[in-house]
């Protein structure tokens, strides 16, 4: 015995629709709006600006690079103050980045000058590093000439460099204690060993007023020098 279907009957509630989330259906079912993203064309077109401008940057810096021009690069320590020889300086081809360094062909004109500053080996000259005069070889100096031996002064001296002078009794001194000839003097000129120990004749400039008892005291080899490395 069949049982006939009911016709015009509502499906029932469990049925679910193609695409409802389980457990919604009407409005429920329905997706919640999203509100569209706001656009910021200012802030667009400042990172294409930035992004424009460094490449432009670096665009720049790679084409300079490429064009070199002639410097002086000092090879020799010049101290303060000390005329700038030619055999302290050296021709180097550097890339052209803006900076105004002393061309090459100024190398003659340099050497009539002097050391505005300590000049280490290595530094590319720049205008502002050479003076037209010095206060270190003008009136009121003079330069004396020592004559020392290994242990009486350091093994680290170089020309340009600044020093004490230092009376040190000998063995049959009169009994007077040691002091201080000259509290900062330039090393003028110095010669080196074999080995490379500076040894031998060192010329230092110090004060006129000065100069006398130096002399005097060198002459019988009772003066050693000490190295002043914070002064230049």
């Amino acid at each position: 015995m069949r049982t006939s279907e009911k016709p015009g009957g509502r499906p029932s509630a469990n049925t679910e629709r193609p695409g409802a989330q389980p457990g919604l259906s009407g409005p429920a079912s329905r997706k919640l709006p999203v509100s569209p993203r706001e656009r910021k064309p200012a802030l667009a077109a400042l990172a294409l600006l930035l992004i424009l401008g460094g490449a432009l940057a670096t665009t720049l810096l790679v084409l300079r690079s490429g064009d070199r021009v002639s410097a002086i690069r000092i090879v020799k320590q010049i101290g303060a103050g000390q005329q700038m020889l030619v055999t302290s300086m050296e021709e180097v081809q550097i890339a052209d980045t803006g900076v105004d360094y002393v061309p090459w062909s100024q190398s003659a004109q340099v050497a009539r000058n002097f050391a505005g500053v300590t000049l280490l080996p290595g530094t590319l000259l720049t205008p502002r590093m050479v003076a037209s005069a010095s206060g270190e070889l003008g009136p009121g100096k003079a330069i004396v000439g020592l004559s020392l031996k290994p242990g009486q002064l350091p093994i680290t001296l170089d020309e340009g460099d600044r020093v004490q002078v230092i009376y040190v009794p000998g063995r049959g001194g009169d009994g007077t204690q040691s002091r201080v000839l000259a509290q900062s003097a330039l090393v003028h000129r110095m010669t080196a060993t074999s080995r490379g120990t500076p040894a031998g004749p060192l010329a230092i400039v110090v004060d006129v007023k000065d100069a006398p008892l130096i002399s005097t005291y060198a002459s019988s080899g009772e003066v050693a020098v000490v190295e002043l490395p914070g002064a230049r």
